[in-house]
């Protein structure tokens, strides 16, 4: 895997709680089935919760469980602190000393009934920024619906645009193989309280690290099942982003797939220690660099 496309992967890997990493490290070295893409720069809304559904596109094999295969999600998030609709971060990336290549966005588009219940719509998107995407152009964009009271996954989707090669997954959680799926989805088989990383995200957002020293659960990715540990490392950070200065807790993510810790990066997350708790500074330690992903704007 070249340099610029390492970097890029690491970025994404800090923003999305360290998984899209090794999805984009096990695409660079095997080859990974596509779905064409025939959409637009957005995908179409999910179908009414009335809508009539089809058989089941396709059931992937279901993942190992990463260590203990009776092990679910852990407490419930804080229902003081409610995620709110309409947020939208903006963070800017540096891998080791250069500057701004990528930027990154986060955004609770909004709370709806999906599939007959509650949930969070939640966005990311990742582009490469001049210099770096006159050699990698990245223009990746990651939905979930979440469910409000657990954040567990309902669907992830990716859909992601690297050097004009554009990849579509979408994918319906499934503890039992019995919730079907529609027919521009496939079903994929998790532990219970799984979260994709964008609802891994939010969740430690809610936790109070004042009181918690670490967190762990089950996140799939959109390949494979992890699970993923954080633990507060130091609290009362003082940290200087574009957006400004804050008091921040400083979580530590741990990635493990079957219960071997994958040690290729290092990860840190700074919680703002306001009523919102932003992440506003995402770190990745690697053998060749360091990626700083600071938050430039919040709304």
């Amino acid at each position: 895997m070249g340099l610029a496309k390492a970097g890029i992967g690491i970025l994404a890997a800090a923003f999305l709680t360290g998984s899209a990493y090794y999805w984009l490290h096990e695409r660079s070295v095997r080859t990974q089935p596509a779905l064409a893409s025939a959409r637009e720069a957005r995908p179409p809304e999910p179908p009414a919760d009335d809508a009539p559904t089809k058989p089941v596109k396709a059931i992937p094999p279901r993942p190992t469980p990463a260590a203990d295969p009776n092990r679910a999600a852990t407490s419930e998030p804080d229902p003081g602190q409610p995620l709110r609709a309409g947020e939208i971060l903006d963070y800017t990336a540096d891998v080791a000393k250069v500057s701004n290549v990528a930027s990154l966005r986060l955004e609770v588009a909004e709370r709806r009934n999906f599939v007959g219940k509650s949930a969070w719509h939640l966005q990311a998107f990742a582009h490469t920024q001049t210099p770096l995407r006159m050699v990698f152009e990245l223009d990746d964009q990651f939905d979930s619906y979440s469910d409000a009271g657990t954040l567990a996954s309902l669907q992830y989707e990716m859909h992601l645009s690297e050097r004009g090669q554009k990849v579509d997954s979408v994918q319906r959680m499934t503890t039992t193989g019995k919730e079907p799926a529609t027919s521009n989805a496939s079903q994929a088989y998790v532990l219970p309280g799984t979260r994709d990383p964008l609802g891994m995200m939010q969740y430690l957002r809610h936790v109070d690290w004042a009181k918690t020293h670490e967190v762990h659960g089950p996140v799939y990715d959109g390949r494979k099942l992890y699970d993923v540990r954080a633990t507060r490392a130091a609290s009362a950070q003082n940290v200087t982003v574009p957006a400004g200065t804050y008091v921040a807790d400083k979580v530590e993510i741990r990635v493990f797939d079957n219960g071997t810790e994958m040690k290729d990066a290092h990860f840190f997350v700074y919680f703002a220690g306001n009523e919102a708790r932003i992440p506003v500074l995402l770190e990745a330690e690697m053998p060749f660099a360091t990626a700083r992903v600071a938050l430039s704007r919040s709304k």
